[in-house]
């Protein structure tokens, strides 16, 4: 829920947002469909026994996997928080270029589709 909240916070969505998940109980229970709804955000979980319904989420762990985590020893879980939370937001949203969006970073992707959307 924190993660949310955070990311509400941040990026200000326009009410009907789907929100994909997994089936976890976390993302099912009435806590968590309560702040979709206060958010506006239509929920949406995978199928079950579907691992393809999650798949561009699988390719991400991967990719931050052997990108990152593999390659580093940390010390501490804050280190690791640290060192994670960097990983995303300045390098993978900011530079790693993506062919599935024609090579643009995310950040730029989102920023072309909202001027597109408008």
């Amino acid at each position: 829920m924190a993660a949310l909240i955070m990311a509400y916070k941040r990026q200000r969505p326009k009410p009907g947002l789907i929100h994909h998940s997994d089936r976890g109980v976390q993302y099912a229970s009435k806590e968590y469909q309560s702040l979709l709804n206060k958010y506006s955000m239509i929920g949406s979980m995978s199928r079950k026994g579907n691992c393809y319904d999650n798949a561009c989420i699988e390719s991400f762990h991967g990719i931050l996997k052997r990108e990152l985590v593999y390659q580093t020893k940390y010390r501490t879980r804050k280190e690791a928080k640290k060192s994670l939370f960097e990983y995303i937001e300045f390098f993978y949203n900011s530079k790693r270029i993506h062919s599935t969006i024609d090579y643009h970073t995310p950040n730029e992707f989102e920023k072309i589709f909202s001027q597109q959307v408008g």
